[in-house]
């Protein structure tokens, strides 16, 4: 145990070089710039370290105790922060709230008003930036959430995670005090005492928007996704054997999951998993009913190990990764494994629910389906992307998510242990079958209607209405140009007289999400390099260099056969108003 002691302590000290924690930092020296004592500093730090504690070992009490939700406590802690944001903009609710404080603190009779004011303000801040502080999750840490979120909250686990909490207070008070004493110290700075005080004032209420946005979380994952390598190596140390062996004593581990496994597979902290919301229709439902009263509810599914598959019928990546989640459902779902995908429209004809009951139809989804039209359920998750997975264990807590494609293997290994805690026999054999998830860099997804276009050859984008383009001879790598007619929308452009579009891509699979003219279907001529397309390369979509567009759907016009090259495609719109709404590459 004394060993762990320390390793947890160690864990918490390296955690101010990871990348999860440089969006506090600088609200930490704001906060810390802005006091007159050491005691601010102070006051930050353990403010911080109490909140966390309680947070990371109370908030599994707390939600089924009061039915609390989460998100209000990130919400009162966002006023929190914009209120003390305030304060150091504006001199007068300064010098009231410090007032304020002042006197509180003076009632204890251990600091004067001023040290006391600068403690309590630190303390506020504190508080509040440790309910809303989500760190890099190493083994130690991960195993402390689970415990906690899963009600196994030991005196051992308090110990663990105070000897990390005291990890991570002393770097950091460091980093407040010395910040405040630089700043304090530097000439320059004295002088505009006040201006320097506002602008960490803006500065904190960017912070408050950012986490109320949860734009929080996502500029953590960026810089995780920045700086993977850094970030692995600074958890590494916690990957022995002598840490493993400790943390499965502390589990009290009789079951067939290793600390080991766990670690690698389980990659979030348990969190208590959202309610479906806002759900437009329930498609695909064992009687085939999309009725309001037979909704799925995760309060139902408890009990059950659940995957929740975001993703949308026209998103490549989505596609991709389909015939692994369909695999899944049907080879778990006897042993107490359910797969609910929601479906959350990127463009707007994916909201219709008979195009949704297409796809569902055509990839073969055996679960069940829920249209998630209006993002609500996309919004309770956080989600960012298409597509995204969320593996929620028996207990109704999330334990593993994955963004995009690939990581097939680590995902059903993960199923595979969640239905062994929840006490089914599966076999450890995984479904086989080719991962064509692109390998290496190639051309970005790109949009053709004008709300989100970029790569589009000179001008770079072009304001929505319709415009005649001129035929462009030398296009950039990785960029698009128009020719003819065409009129631009927000999502998607709409093929006039002599329209084409021609693309210099590097990859190995071209796509072209289409929807087909209003009177009839559509056809496109395919050419590469200038020639009408081999039947070697074509998609599976062209047939003698033509694609009929019949319906709103991504089409595939190129296949190099497990080759990536540069190559021109030009796409001539023989029908007019052929909806074109976006590229999507594979190799």
């Amino acid at each position: 145990m004394i060993l762990l002691l320390g390793f947890a302590f160690l864990a918490g000290f390296v955690t101010i070089l990871a990348p999860c924690i440089w969006p506090l930092l600088p609200i930490v020296l704001s906060s810390a710039a802005a006091g007159k004592s050491h005691l601010r500093p102070l006051g930050i730090t353990l403010g911080i370290m109490l909140s966390f504690t309680v947070f990371t070992l109370a908030i599994s009490l707390l939600v089924s105790l009061f039915h609390l939700d989460p998100n209000l406590v990130r919400l009162f802690a966002v006023i929190v922060l914009v209120f003390l944001g305030l304060t150091m903009i504006i001199p007068a609710l300064s010098h009231l709230t410090e007032s304020l404080v002042s006197k509180l603190a003076g009632k204890f009779g251990t600091t004067g008003q001023s040290q006391g004011s600068d403690f309590g303000s630190g303390f506020i801040t504190g508080l509040s930036l440790g309910v809303v502080w989500t760190p890099c999750s190493g083994p130690i840490l991960a195993s402390i959430a689970t415990l906690a979120a899963t009600g196994q909250v030991t005196f051992s686990v308090v110990l663990v995670t105070l000897a990390y909490v005291i990890g991570v207070g002393i770097p950091l008070f460091l980093f407040a005090y010395g910040g405040q004493r630089v700043i304090g110290k530097t000439r320059f700075m004295s002088s505009y005492t006040g201006k320097v005080q506002q602008v960490f004032g803006v500065l904190m209420l960017l912070t408050a928007l950012a986490i109320y946005t949860n734009y929080d979380k996502v500029l953590q994952l960026k810089l995780l996704d920045a700086f993977p390598s850094y970030s692995s190596a600074l958890t590494s140390f916690e990957k022995n054997s002598i840490v493993k062996k400790q943390l499965d004593q502390l589990k009290g581990k009789t079951n067939s999951i290793s600390s080991e496994e766990a670690i690698d597979l389980f990659n979030v902290t348990a969190q208590k998993v959202p309610e479906f919301t806002g759900i437009n229709q329930w498609l695909n439902l064992p009687d085939g009913a999309g009725k309001e009263s037979k909704a799925l509810t995760m309060a139902e599914l408890k009990g059950k190990v659940v995957l929740v598959d975001f993703w949308t019928y026209t998103c490549i990546n989505c596609i991709r990764t389909l015939p692994f989640v369909t695999s899944w459902f049907d080879k778990y779902h006897d042993q107490g494994f359910v797969v609910v995908g929601v479906h959350t429209p990127e463009f707007a004809f994916e909201k219709e629910t008979y195009n949704v009951l297409d796809a569902i139809k055509r990839y073969k989804i055996h679960y069940p389906v829920a249209q998630d039209n209006d993002y609500a359920t996309w919004n309770a998750y956080s989600n960012q992307y298409w597509p995204a997975e969320y593996l929620i264990d028996a207990k109704g807590m999330v334990r593993r998510v994955h963004f995009g494609e690939g990581e097939y293997d680590q995902m059903e290994k993960a199923i595979q242990l969640l239905l062994k805690e929840n006490g089914s026999t599966v076999s450890s054999d995984l479904v086989t079958m080719p991962d064509s998830a692109p390998k290496g860099q190639i051309s970005p997804e790109t949009y053709l209607g004008s709300k989100r276009m970029l790569y589009m050859t000179s001008s770079g984008k072009t304001v929505n209405g319709t415009q005649t383009f001129p035929t462009v001879n030398k296009i950039e790598a990785n960029h698009f140009a128009f020719a003819g007619d065409w009129d631009v929308m927000d999502e998607y452009s709409v093929s006039g007289k002599d329209a084409a579009i021609s693309y210099n891509f590097y990859a190995g699979d071209v796509y072209l999400v289409m929807g087909p003219s209003a009177k009839q279907s559509s056809s496109v001529k395919v050419l590469l390099d200038g020639k009408i397309i081999d039947s070697s390369m074509a998609g599976k979509d062209v047939v003698n260099g033509v694609v009929t567009v019949d319906s709103q759907r991504l089409y595939e016009l190129v296949n190099l056969q497990g080759k990536t090259e540069s190559h021109v495609l030009t796409i001539q719109f023989k029908t007019l108003g052929t909806q074109a709404f976006a590229f999507t590459f594979g190799n």
